[in-house]
C-alpha cells in the first residue's frame, strides 16, 4: 500500500484481505458440514482454543510472536521489490546463533541479553548477504538462491546443533544462560504460557520497521528501488546499495524470530525448533499487504489457528489438518487479488514497493 494513501483508499486496501478471510471460513464452513461435523462447535473449539482465557490468549500471542518476525522479513524485501524466500533457514541460523551465544558464561546480563539478540541478528543477514550480493551485482533471482539457501541452512544448522555444541548424548544443545533469557509473563501473571518479551520486542519493531520505510530516507530510497529500479538509478539513488540493505535488514529480521524462540521459548536450540515460521511469514505477509499493521493481525490470526486446532480436535472431533486447509484456502483467496478488487470495484494494486 502507498504511504500517502487516503483513508478511503486504506480501507478498501483493508477490504480486501478480510473478504478474503470472510470467503475462507465460509468455504471452511461448507467443508466442515460436508464432513459431517458442526460447523457452530467446530468454530466455537477454535475460538475458545485460541482466546478462552488468560493461558489461551498468551499461547496465541506466544505463536504469532516468530510470525511477526518472519512476516516482516518478507515484507521489508518485497518493498524494495525483492521476494526472500528463505526467511526460514534465517531464522534457523539466527537460533542457533542466540542459543550458543546465550551459553557465555560470567556475561552481566545488560550485556548477555542484547549481545545474543545482536548476534542472531547479524546472523540472519549474513545468511542471506550472498544471496543479496548476486542479485545486486550479478541479477541472481534472490528467489532461486534464498530457497537453495534453505536446504544449505537446513544441513549446516543440524550439523553444528547435534555434532558440535549438543549435549553428550542429547539432541539439543546445552540451555542457555538465565541472563540471557527473555523475561516471561509467567513470572509475574498466573498463567502457564511461555508468552515472554518476544512478543513486546516484535512490537517494537513492527513501529520501527513502519518509521523507517514510510518517514525517513532510507525507506524512501527503498520504495523507489522497489517501484523502479531504474528511475531510482536516473533520480540518483542506487539500486544495487538498497538491495543489499534491503535484504540484509530482512535477514536480520528473521535472526530475530529466531532468537525469540531460542532465549525466550526453549531456552536451547532443538529438533523441529521451527514449525516451518519461515514459511508461514510467506502468507503472513501476503495477507496483511505487506505492511506491519497488517502483518500484525494476520499473524494474530495465524496464530489462533495455530493455537485454536487442539481444542477443535478435543471438544470438537474435527482433525486438525482441517486448519491447514483452513490456512490455505485464506491464502488461495488472498492471492485471488484481481477477483475481489473486480467486486469491489477497486483497480489493480501498483508495481512492488508501492
Amino acid at each position: 500500500m502507498a504511504g500517502d494513501m487516503n483513508s478511503k483508499e486504506l480501507l478498501k486496501e483493508i477490504s480486501i484481505p478480510l473478504l478474503a478471510i470472510l470467503s475462507s471460513f465460509i468455504i471452511g464452513t461448507l467443508i466442515v458440514i460436508a464432513s459431517g461435523y458442526d460447523p457452530i462447535a467446530t468454530y466455537g473449539a477454535l475460538l475458545q482454543g485460541a482466546f478462552g482465557g488468560l493461558n489461551s490468549i498468551a499461547d496465541t500471542l506466544l505463536a504469532a510472536t516468530p510470525l511477526i518476525f518472519t512476516g516482516l522479513t518478507v515484507a521489508f524485501a518485497y518493498r524494495c521489490g525483492l521476494f526472500n524466500i528463505g526467511g526460514e533457514g534465517q531464522l534457523l541460523v539466527g537460533g542457533l546463533t542466540a542459543a550458543w551465544i546465550g551459553t557465555f558464561k560470567g556475561v552481566p546480563m545488560i550485556i548477555h541479553l542484547p549481545l545474543t539478540l545482536l548476534a542472531a541478528m547479524v546472523a540472519g543477514a549474513l545468511w542471506v548477504a550472498i544471496p543479496a550480493i548476486l542479485k545486486a551485482k550479478l541479477g541472481v533471482h534472490e528467489v532461486i538462491t534464498t530457497i537453495m539457501f534453505n536446504y544449505i541452512s537446513y544441513s549446516l544448522v543440524a550439523y553444528f546443533s547435534l555434532k558440535v555444541l549438543a549435549k553428550p548424548g542429547s539432541i539439543q544443545t546445552p540451555d542457555i544462560e538465565p541472563s540471557a533469557y527473555l523475561w516471561r509473563f509467567s513470572n509475574v501473571l498466573d498463567m502457564y504460557s511461555y508468552l515472554n518479551i518476544g512478543f513486546l520486542i516484535g512490537l517494537i519493531v513492527l513501529f520501527v520497521i513502519y518509521y523507517l520505510l514510510w518517514k525517513t530516507t532510507i525507506g524512501y530510497e527503498i520504495r523507489a528501488v522497489g517501484i523502479s529500479p531504474d528511475a531510482a538509478e536516473y533520480g540518483g539513488i542506487s539500486a544495487a546499495r538498497n538491495i543489499i540493505l534491503a535484504m540484509l535488514i530482512s535477514g536480520a529480521l528473521a535472526g530475530l524470530g529466531g532468537a525469540e524462540r531460542a532465549m525466550g521459548l526453549f531456552h536451547n536450540y532443538r529438533n523441529g525448533f521451527s514449525a516451518e515460521y519461515g514459511f508461514t511469514g510467506i502468507a503472513v505477509a501476503l495477507l496483511g499487504r505487506n505492511h506491519p499493521l497488517g502483518i500484525f493481525l494476520a499473524a494474530l490470526l495465524f496464530g489462533a489457528l495455530s493455537n485454536g486446532q487442539d481444542y477443535m480436535n478435543m471438544l470438537a472431533g474435527v482433525p486438525v489438518d482441517l486448519v491447514t486447509i483452513l490456512q490455505a484456502v485464506i491464502i488461495l483467496f488472498v492471492a485471488a487479488d484481481l477477483l475481489f478488487r473486480r467486486v469491489l470495484a477497486l483497480k489493480p494494486e501498483g508495481r512492488k514497493g508501492e
